[in-house]
């Protein structure tokens, strides 16, 4: 069974990524309104009654902003890990948390969720694999440095939700303190352009057909330069990048692109978007 997915926004002001099947779907994390993941959900012609979880990979404000009223409103289980739960700000009825352990698979419907821990400066912090079928999709944003975990789990995927957050020229020539820097590069902030190209060039599977590269940073990055970095390396796999500002298309894993009848236009990514 093939994977329908689709960035909903990815960045420092929010990340929600909605990966599902004909049935049924899942969110990795809520960090914008219920609101703006309605209407965007809409606008890609994708049912909010299909979601049936969401998934928290940290407690940062921008993975969890929407999550409180989403679940409430929608009665939606959040599974999160029992540290995540009591040191992140927000709160989901008792009945409806789920509890996450490393490597232990959950199954939500036909969809089998893998949480991993990485390496990022939160108190528990996990990414995840999700599979249907044979067909894998990974969410690796958030990431300090490239582990074993993350170059296991990253060649298994069919398509990967990489982050790519930040160039280091830019970073080093930017007006940011000392302090912000080094916790952007000190291992358990996030992924350079440099560190996520050698993760793709390196460690990714022959049958990978998509890279949506995420959580790029607003003034230390841009859309024009990762994807011409990438793309130069990218062979067979379509490179995609995820905005800060508006959802991506729809995309089909296991098969082709998806073209909904609701989504009147392709976004100009390129164009469009204001890193």
């Amino acid at each position: 069974m093939s994977l329908f997915i689709a960035s909903l926004n990815s960045g420092s002001n929010g990340n929600c990524y909605y990966i599902g099947n004909e049935t049924e779907a899942i969110l990795v994390d809520a960090g914008i309104s219920c609101r703006e993941i309605e209407k965007r959900m809409k606008r890609l012609g994708l049912q909010i009654q299909k979601v049936k979880a969401v998934f928290v990979s940290h407690e940062h404000s921008d993975h969890i902003k929407g999550l409180s009223v989403l679940s409430n409103k929608y009665n939606l289980p959040v599974y999160t890990t029992i540290t995540t739960l009591s040191q992140g700000y927000f709160k989901v009825q008792e009945h409806l948390v789920r509890h996450l352990n490393a490597h232990e698979k959950v199954t939500v419907g036909n969809i089998s969720i893998t949480p991993f821990p990485k390496h990022h400066d939160a108190c528990d912090p996990y990414s995840f694999i999700i599979s249907s079928n044979h067909t894998k999709v990974g969410v690796f944003t958030d990431i300090g440095t490239v582990c074993k975990n993350v170059v296991s789990y990253f060649g298994q995927c069919h398509a990967a939700f990489l982050e790519s957050n930040y160039d280091v020229k830019m970073l080093d020539l930017g007006n940011y303190p000392y302090f912000l820097k080094q916790r952007i590069r000190g291992g358990v902030g996030h992924l350079s352009n440099e560190q996520a190209l050698d993760l793709f060039v390196n460690h990714r599977p022959a049958f990978m057909s998509h890279l949506f590269l995420s959580h790029l940073s607003k003034n230390n990055n841009c859309p024009h330069l990762v994807n011409e970095l990438f793309t130069a390396h990218a062979g067979h796999v379509q490179i995609v990048i995820a905005s800060r500002y508006e959802e991506t298309p729809v995309y089909h894993i296991g098969g082709t692109f998806l073209k909904s009848k609701e989504l009147k236009r392709v976004p100009m990514l390129m164009q469009q978007m204001e890193f």
